[in-house]
C-alpha cells in the first residue's frame, strides 16, 4: 500500500510557483524598461546657467525692492486704443532715465521682442499693440536712474 501513495504523490504536479516566478519576472522586465526610458528622457526644467542665475537672484531682488521703495511703475494696457501706457512715478522727476522694455510670450520666444526707453516729458511712454499677437504677455521693464537700476513686470493679455 505505501507504493500505491508514492505513486500518487508523483504524479500530482502544479503550476502555481512556476506562475508566481514568471509574474515576478514579467513585472521586474517592466519596471527595469519604465526606469530606462525615464533615465533616457530629456528633462529641461533648469536653464544651462543655473548657477550663475542663482547668484543673481539676490541681486534682482534688491532692484524688486528699491523699485517698490520708489514707486510702482503703471503698465496700463488699452484694449480701444490698441496700446500700452507705461507711466513711472513721480519720485523719478529730473532724473536722468535709461532702459529697455521687453516684451515676453510665455507661449512662443519667437515672438519675444525688446525696445528701448524713451520717455516723454511726463515720464510716461506710448506703446502701440497692434502688431502684437493676441493672448498673453509679460511686459518687463529694466531701468536706471543714475547708479541705481530698477525692474518692473507686469502681465497683459492683448485682445
Amino acid at each position: 500500500m505505501a507504493t500505491i501513495h508514492n505513486q500518487e504523490t508523483k504524479k500530482s504536479f502544479t503550476w502555481w510557483p512556476y506562475a508566481i516566478v514568471a509574474a515576478l519576472l514579467l513585472f521586474m522586465g517592466y519596471i527595469a524598461s519604465f526606469v530606462y526610458r525615464a533615465m533616457r528622457q530629456d528633462v529641461d526644467l533648469v536653464s544651462t546657467n543655473y548657477y550663475e542665475q542663482e547668484l543673481a537672484y539676490q541681486d534682482h531682488m534688491d532692484t524688486v525692492g528699491r523699485t517698490n521703495a520708489a514707486g510702482n511703475v503703471a503698465i496700463d494696457y488699452h484694449a480701444a486704443g490698441q496700446t500700452i501706457t507705461l507711466q513711472l512715478p513721480e519720485s523719478f522727476a529730473g532724473k536722468n532715465i535709461s532702459g529697455k522694455i521687453n516684451f515676453f510670450r510665455p507661449s512662443d520666444d519667437k515672438l519675444d521682442f525688446e525696445l528701448p526707453l524713451q520717455l516723454d516729458a511726463d515720464r510716461s511712454q506710448l506703446l502701440n499693440t497692434e502688431k502684437l499677437q493676441k493672448g498673453l504677455w509679460k511686459v518687463r521693464l529694466n531701468y536706471s536712474a543714475g547708479s541705481e537700476n530698477y525692474y518692473s513686470e507686469k502681465t497683459i493679455v492683448i485682445e
